[in-house]
Order: structure tokens, then C-alpha cells, then sequence
């Protein structure tokens, strides 16, 4: 089996297999429970951002500066993105329409989508430096390549959740989320392909294009769904609320020491 095979399958394997658990938990949940269980997104993205994109990024970077620079570029970035979708949304509809989706944003949380396709293209930078990841390994040794994929996949697993979920939350359908998780997915597939026939320079940029998912991550989590989580003021919605968000960053946690031992 080639190198090359061998990128490729690992790839899309670990897309499909992490897209196929996430799928199967996510589906499961009923409607109703959406709301709550957005407090383990919230905990599972900013769990990924601080826990492990960060520390990797600031480890591995040659230049911390221009990969902060990067950070705070891309919470911008996802700023302005909110508004141009934001801008679309009021163009297309009536006052009367618009003031009636944002009566409805308060009863469900649903947000016309917004949150969720910043996840989508947050989601599809940080996938692609998973798929250069994957190459490097596999170009360095098979079985490095097989295990850093392993890790990659059970890393993968809890994020696609949270992500999921999100989808959901943001007014997707199950089937529409269920796409473009897969969409984001398969840009693994092209960071493998890419970093095959050009692993230096795009290694060059890794933490940069990192530091632009994990951006991605950190608005999402704070500046759309934590205000969301703030108009469930009862004490006991509270408590689910903290509990699920603590569960988000465990299970991240949780994913680190295992691969660690």
C-alpha cells in the first residue's frame, strides 16, 4: 500500500468513522434537549481551543506573535463574517419578517444559522491541518501515520459532537447538519492530498491556520452561544448549564490523558 494510500484512507476513514459516532449520539437526542446540550458544545469547543489547539500552536510555532496575530485575525474575521450574515438575513426579509425571527430567537436559541456555518468553516480549517498532520506522519513512518491518526479520530469524536449539536441549535435540520459536517470533514481529505505534494510549505503555516480554527471556536462558543445559555435564568437550568459545560471540557480532558498514557 502506498504512502499516498495510506494518507488518503486515514483521512477519509477517520472522517467517516468520527462523522458516524458523533452522528449516531447526536441523532439521538430529542429536540427538546437541544437547548440544554448546547452548554457540551460550548464546554467541548472551548475544551479543544484551550486544551489543545493553544498549547500545540504556541509549542510548535516559529513566530508565537504571528500566530497570535492570527487568533486575534480570525475572531475578527468571524465578527464581520456574523454580520454579512446577519446583513443577508435583514435583506431578504420584511421588517415585520425580521421582527418576528428575532421573537423566535428568544424562545429557541435559533439563530438563523449564523453560529452554524461559522462552525462549518472554522471546523473546515482545522479538519485540513488534521489532514497535513496525517500526511507528515504517514510520510515519516507508517505506523506513526496509523497512530497519529487513531489519536486524530478519538480527538475527533467529542469536537463533532459539540458541533453537531451547534448545527442543530442554529436551526439546521439533522439531515443539513449531518451534510455539512460531512463537508468540513472532507477537508481532511484535501489537507492530505495538499501536504502529500507540498508538505513544507504548507507545514509552514500549520499554526496560523490553527490559530484561525481555534478563532473560530472561541467566538462561536462565547460570543453566540453563551448569551443564548444566559436567558435560561432559572437556578436549575443554571446547574445543567455548568454541568454540561464542565462534561464538554472533561470529555476533551479526558481524551488527552488517555492518548498520553
Amino acid at each position: 500500500m502506498s504512502t499516498l494510500a495510506w494518507i488518503l484512507a486515514a483521512s477519509l476513514g477517520g472522517t467517516v468513522l468520527s462523522l458516524a459516532l458523533a452522528g449516531l449520539v447526536a441523532l439521538r437526542v430529542k429536540a427538546s434537549w437541544v437547548p440544554t446540550l448546547v452548554s457540551y458544545a460550548v464546554g467541548a469547543l472551548l475544551g479543544v481551543a484551550f486544551l489543545d489547539l493553544l498549547p500545540h500552536i504556541f509549542h510548535v510555532a516559529r513566530n508565537p506573535e504571528r500566530a497570535a496575530g492570527f487568533l486575534l485575525a480570525g475572531i475578527l474575521a468571524f465578527f464581520v463574517l456574523e454580520k454579512l450574515l446577519l446583513w443577508r438575513h435583514h435583506h431578504h426579509h420584511s421588517d415585520e419578517e425580521q421582527h418576528e425571527a428575532e421573537e423566535e430567537m428568544r424562545h429557541t436559541g435559533h439563530d438563523h444559522g449564523r453560529s452554524g456555518w461559522m462552525i462549518v468553516f472554522g471546523d473546515s480549517f482545522h479538519n485540513f491541518t488534521d489532514g497535513v498532520i496525517i500526511a507528515g506522519a504517514f510520510l515519516a513512518d507508517t505506523k506513526l501515520g496509523v497512530v497519529t491518526s487513531l489519536a486524530i479520530i478519538a480527538h475527533e469524536i467529542p469536537q463533532e459532537i459539540g458541533d453537531f449539536l451547534v448545527l442543530l441549535h442554529s436551526g439546521f435540520g439533522r439531515t443539513k447538519a449531518l451534510i455539512w459536517n460531512a463537508v468540513s470533514g472532507l477537508s481532511a481529505v484535501l489537507g492530505g492530498l495538499i501536504a502529500y505534494f507540498a508538505l513544507s510549505a504548507v507545514s509552514d503555516w500549520l499554526p496560523e491556520i490553527l490559530a484561525f480554527a481555534a478563532a473560530s471556536m472561541i467566538y462561536v462558543a462565547v460570543a453566540d452561544l453563551i448569551p443564548g445559555l444566559h436567558r435560561r435564568t432559572a437556578f436549575r437550568d443554571t446547574l445543567m448549564q455548568v454541568t454540561f459545560i464542565a462534561l464538554g471540557v472533561g470529555s476533551i480532558w479526558a481524551i488527552h490523558a488517555l492518548l498520553s498514557v
